[in-house]
This record gives C-alpha cells, sequence and structure tokens, in this order.
C-alpha cells in the first residue's frame, strides 16, 4: 500500500464558479489553432502555407532545433492565417474547419506490440510528442534524451480546475495505452500521484503515491520534490491524464484526437458547466451558444492562478481543460486594506474575516489592491509553498540574473506555476511567476 504524503502548507482559493458536472453542449468549431507560445522554449519552422488543405494529424510547424518533433492540426480544413507578431514571431496558425472531418492514418497498435522506436515515431509524426513536458524548464521532451523518471498527477487542486474523474473516468483505456507508451519509449518509471479515491487506482505499470493537502499539492513540480528531487543533470519528463489518453486514442485508434471535455468557470457567467471542445478552440464560439460577453471580462486558457490571459479573440491552449472567465480588477477601493468591515473579500491571512467562513466562496476579481512596493522578506510566501526551497531567494536571484544562485536556491525544482500561490499572497505585488519564466528563459539561453 501507498505511503500518504501530508502537506501542510498551500492555499486553495475560494474562487465562485466551479463547474457543475454536467455537459450541456458539444462545440464544433469553425476555426481553431495552434500556438506556439503553449511551448516553452520552441523555435517554430512553418510547413505550410495559408490556403493549404490539411488533415487532422497534418504538420503546420516544426521545431529548428528538433526537425523531428512536429505541430499538428487539431482539425481537418483550410489554413486560414498564419499570425505573427513582433519581429515576425510566429504566435499562431488558424485552421478553417471542414464539415465532415478527414484524419491522417497513423498505424494503429497495442504498446504492448510495437517498440519504443516505432511508438515515438508515431508521438513524433502525430504531434503528441509535445504532450511530454521535460523538466527542468518546463520545455517539450528532447527525444534524444533518457529521463529517469516520467511523472503523472492523477488531481488537480488549482482553482475550479476540471474533475478528472468526470472528464476522464470513462477512459482508463487510453490512459493505460498512454502509460505503457510512455514507459517503453523513457524506459523509465512512471510515477502517479493521487488523491483520495481515483478510478486511476486501476492503472497498471506505475508506481502510485497519495497525497494530502492543499493547492499546489496537484502540481506535479510539487509531487516530483517529495518524491524524487531533480538535481543539476538530472532530466524527468511529466504529461498530463488528459495527454495520456490522447496518446492511448493514437495508438489503438489510429488518428489523432484531440477532444475533451472543457470546464467553463469563474464568478460571472450565467452558466458553470462543461462542453465538449478540443484543442486550440476559439472563446468566441462559446459566446454563440451560452451568453454575451461582458465589456470588463478577463478570458484565461487553464486556471486563475496560473492560466494565461488570451483576450476575447483567444483559443484554448494545446494542453488545456479549462476557460475561467474573471472581472477586471481596475477600480479604487476607499479605505482600501484599512477598512476593518470587507465580508466581500478574501485574506489569505487574518487581515479580513474570510477566515471565520471557511467554506464560503468569494468573487475575486483581477484587482491587485495595491501597487508594486518593495520586496518585503517574510514567511508568507513559504507558508503558501510545500517546498523546501528559499522561494524569496529563488526569486531575488532570477530577478539579478544570477545563475549561480538560481541553481543554489531551486531553479531546477520549479516551474512558474509551482510558484503561483506565492504571487497571490505577494504583499510587495511582484509578477513571481513572470520573474520565474524569465530566469528559466537565462537558464535556456546560458546552459542549455
Amino acid at each position: 500500500m501507498s505511503n500518504v504524503i501530508k502537506l501542510r502548507k498551500g492555499l486553495d482559493l475560494p474562487l465562485k464558479g466551479q463547474a457543475e458536472k454536467k455537459v450541456v453542449t458539444e462545440i464544433k468549431p469553425d476555426i481553431v489553432a495552434i500556438k506556439p507560445t503553449d511551448f516553452k522554449g520552441l523555435t517554430p519552422k512553418l510547413t505550410v502555407k495559408e490556403g493549404d488543405s490539411v488533415k487532422a494529424g497534418s504538420p503546420l510547424f516544426a521545431d529548428k532545433m528538433h526537425p523531428d518533433i512536429l505541430f499538428t492540426s487539431p482539425v481537418s480544413g483550410k489554413v486560414e492565417k498564419v499570425i505573427r507578431g513582433e519581429k515576425r514571431k510566429l504566435l499562431a496558425v488558424t485552421v478553417k474547419a471542414d464539415a465532415e472531418q478527414k484524419y491522417e492514418n497513423f498505424k494503429a497498435g497495442n504498446p504492448a506490440d510495437l517498440s519504443a522506436g516505432q511508438i515515438k515515431s508515431l508521438l513524433l509524426q502525430s504531434g503528441l510528442w509535445a504532450s511530454l513536458i521535460q523538466r527542468p524548464y518546463g520545455i517539450v521532451a528532447n527525444p534524444d534524451t533518457t529521463p529517469k523518471a516520467v511523472f503523472v498527477s492523477g488531481f488537480n487542486t488549482a482553482p475550479n480546475a476540471a474533475d478528472i474523474e468526470f472528464t476522464l473516468g470513462d477512459q482508463l483505456e487510453f490512459i493505460q495505452a498512454g502509460i505503457d507508451a510512455i514507459a517503453k519509449v523513457s524506459g523509465a518509471k512512471v510515477h502517479l500521484s493521487l488523491c483520495g479515491k481515483s478510478f486511476l487506482e486501476g492503472c497498471k505499470n506505475v508506481e502510485i503515491h497519495r497525497f494530502e493537502g492543499k493547492h499546489p499539492a496537484g502540481n506535479v513540480g510539487i509531487q516530483i520534490h517529495h518524491i524524487s528531487p531533480i538535481r543539476k543533470g538530472e532530466t524527468v519528463w511529466t504529461v498530463s491524464p488528459l495527454m495520456l489518453a490522447a496518446i492511448g486514442k493514437l495508438l489503438l485508434n489510429g488518428k489523432l484526437d484531440l477532444s475533451r471535455l472543457v470546464a467553463l468557470t469563474g464568478p460571472d457567467i450565467p452558466q458553470n458547466c462543461y462542453v465538449k471542445g478540443i484543442a486550440g478552440m476559439k472563446v468566441k464560439e462559446l459566446g454563440k451558444l451560452l451568453w454575451v460577453w461582458k465589456a470588463d471580462t478577463r478570458f484565461v486558457s487553464g486556471d486563475a492562478l496560473s492560466g494565461t490571459s488570451i483576450g476575447e479573440d483567444g483559443f484554448l491552449g494545446f494542453r488545456d481543460d479549462q476557460f475561467t472567465f474573471l472581472l477586471e480588477g481596475d477600480y479604487n477601493e476607499m479605505f482600501g486594506w484599512a477598512n476593518p468591515i470587507r465580508s466581500k473579500q478574501f485574506s489569505a491571512s487574518h487581515a479580513y474575516f474570510s477566515w471565520l467562513c471557511p467554506r464560503k466562496r468569494y468573487k475575486i476579481d483581477t484587482n491587485l489592491h495595491g501597487g508594486v512596493r518593495a520586496f518585503m522578506f517574510n514567511t508568507v510566501y513559504t507558508d503558501v509553498l510545500p517546498m523546501h526551497i528559499f522561494p524569496v531567494h529563488l526569486c531575488k536571484a532570477c530577478m539579478a540574473g544570477d545563475i549561480d544562485k538560481m541553481e543554489k536556491y531551486g531553479i531546477y525544482e520549479v516551474l512558474p506555476e509551482d510558484l503561483a500561490t506565492c504571487e497571490f499572497v505577494c504583499p510587495s505585488k511582484i509578477e513571481w511567476q513572470d520573474t520565474i519564466s524569465k530566469g528559466i528563459d537565462l537558464m535556456l539561453k546560458e546552459m542549455v
């Protein structure tokens, strides 16, 4: 029987708007997009041009550094637009979907009957190799490296995260095929972390670990830290159950299927529910069926703490299964924090009376409640981070661009999402995740 790792530090954000366990509709998007910005460290090279016809599984662009890593279209149709930013940086490739979907035919087979080389080739050609994240740095896994282990988080503690039991409970066969495939390709042990009872207990060919605790207990980086910390020179791979299911469908059915149940969450939308969608779907596709947008809404692909703001014309991230809708906090409060009665405000400390109502949920918006100020050194950050590192020292080292100190204080063990709770409680209003991301960019530039 697996041991239970109890994490006493962390913070569960009591945000209103958790999705009810019901699927209200299926979205068949007119436009989908694959965004190179979803993949850390990627230098994309286009393989198509506007007007080209593609199938689901056809390559749209590749990695310049590893040309065998392809990024493919989730749907069949015509390449509508190549979106570029400053200095012609490739931001997205959009595809106008066909009414009748066509798929690239990949060789289907049980992972047990395929060699590691055959499975790797299938993942690279189909675009699903991009579902494997390599730590440190959170980049797409290098096909030429051998990780010391593979880690899968079987639960999610982020605010209003999609319920894995609901979204993937009927896909154990595909998830098991995905596990078997990744275990064979990596040649390493697969570690699966669970919390409480889960249908994933039926998975084989894995070592199960159990966790208890508040967010970010569900982050795979926190789990790695407590199971087998990453040291300099070591690499591990991580993959989500959602992407394991997609890998399993590829192997057993022979086609790329990036469909998924997507949670619609947030405190100010008429209906918190699930829809059946697909990676790269446009957020505006939801508005046609469910509601009219408010002018002051922030659109997020992912959760409220570590998701990506995409705007009203944005698209669902490649690895995401959640949209979060938040109100923009562009207002000032009379007396601010000095107001002794703030019953509608949540505080991670005892500054307000929210600690007297532990089960209450709040309409939390994006207001910072103050501006950037001197970086305070206290225990407010370590109280919400269940890792044996010095977060303030690490953040300051990233600000200074001091690689030696970044290594000393744990840059190999974290991704920005692992420090999202530190950013939320930060009295100095420091953008922790952006700071850590810039530190990782520096490490990639100087050390890789």
